[in-house]
């Protein structure tokens, strides 16, 4: 079976720096945007640019994540040949191990790879929210003959010495890479997301497999290697919206962008973000609520006020209760009386009457730099007139 790109979805990652809501859950998995799991952006972005194989590398928590995906017929990738494809780490012969890093995750898969006997692969993140068309880079991959191509997005010179660089001449040819550099020489930062030439690809993965220094990183290893050996690497410029939700910070503000409808348009019919959703009847609104600038999803039931705020499916806010710059996961209930301010609220969390979770930056008593969204993992309690402040986060029960 010949394709001529197929795409490997790196969702193995622990999403430590997302603390408590990673703690039973996969990150490409997390909820997101009211209707969405994270992986829902690049899945789609495949489906929307054609390309329909899809190889998607799990081993952290991946249960939920395995369930959401799935036979893959949200995103139209439930096909005979190609479709969507799970692959955890797997034991050859007496031998087996954990995916070592995101370069061995690959290396691991040649096997999977070789069956569709590509002319080039597609290395994505689940993690990260934009639209890309990838058909379009797959076009000047050609075009210039590259042996990959780095799509790379502007940021700022403070954001820059916080991310990888890429350093390129006047035909956007990448001559050096830099990770975290304190004084950076552009502000090219990587997206993390490649295509290579794959018969390229596959002799810097075996060489990299072969290195017991190796760290088995992409960045780290395999596009330095590259340089170093003097293959043709070029950046494609994006200038849309992406965000990478690593960090509790970063996700809550990505799901504030989405209430803007200006950063990245959700209910735009030209490029649908597809979802496995579930079931649920409309949205019930109380005589006496008030929703202001919010996002709410099917089965919710809203009796309180909700301002600037994202409620996923089945979310209960009763009468008295209010919501302000939060961010509401399935299932959560959200009792008379209890405030929530800045929050991010996991699933089945209950908030019970009186409670306090977070507060406004103006509020907080702490230096500035100290303050940040508050957070209420999985299932967790929270007690009559109980009080989770600012960046605080509860992952068991408070009563």
């Amino acid at each position: 079976m010949k394709k001529e790109i197929i795409a490997m979805l790196l969702a193995g990652g622990q999403g430590s720096r997302l603390y408590v809501l990673t703690a039973h859950v996969a990150k490409p998995a997390l909820p997101f945007g009211g209707k969405f799991r994270l992986i829902d952006f690049p899945l789609s972005n495949c489906s929307n640019s054609g390309i329909d194989t899809v190889g998607v590398l799990t081993q952290y928590q991946p249960h939920e994540l395995n369930s959401y995906i799935g036979s893959g017929q949200p995103w139209d990738l439930d096909r005979l040949e190609g479709g969507v494809h799970i692959l955890p780490p797997y034991i050859k012969g007496k031998a087996g191990t954990w995916y070592k890093g995101s370069a061995n995750a690959i290396y691991q898969n040649i096997s999977f790879i070789e069956n569709y006997n590509p002319e080039y692969v597609l290395v994505l993140g689940g993690d990260h929210i934009y639209k890309m068309d990838y058909a379009i880079m797959l076009e000047q991959h050609k075009k210039t003959q590259a042996d990959c191509t780095i799509p790379v997005i502007e940021v700022s010179v403070e954001e820059a010495s916080r991310m990888g660089i890429m350093n390129v001449d006047e035909n956007d040819v990448i001559f050096e890479f830099e990770e975290k550099p304190a004084k950076p020489k552009s502000t090219l930062a990587s997206m993390g997301i490649y295509i290579f030439t794959w018969e390229k690809l596959k002799r810097y993965l075996i060489e990299d497999e072969a290195n017991p220094k190796s760290k088995n990183d992409f960045g780290a290893n395999i596009i330095t290697s590259m340089l170093a050996g003097g293959e043709k690497m070029v950046a494609y410029r994006f200038s849309g919206y992406w965000r990478d939700v690593g960090t509790i910070d970063s996700l809550w503000e990505a799901n504030m962008d989405m209430l803007s409808g200006s950063d990245i348009d959700l209910s735009s019919p030209a490029w649908r973000i597809y979802a496995r959703n579930p079931i649920a009847p409309p949205h019930y609104v109380g005589d006496n609520a008030t929703i202001s600038h919010s996002l709410v999803t099917e089965g919710c039931s809203v009796y309180g006020g909700v301002f600037n705020s994202v409620l996923f499916n089945d979310v209960t806010v009763e009468q008295g209760a209010f919501v302000e710059y939060s961010i509401i996961m399935p299932g959560a209930v959200i009792e008379r009386g209890a405030i929530v301010k800045y929050a991010i609220i996991a699933e089945n969390a209950h908030i019970q009457s009186g409670a306090k979770v977070g507060s406004p930056p103006g509020e907080f008593a702490g230096p500035p730099e100290d303050w940040g969204v508050a957070v209420i993992a999985s299932g967790v309690k929270i007690g009559p007139g109980k009080v989770v402040g600012a960046q605080e986060m509860a992952d068991a029960d408070l009563v």
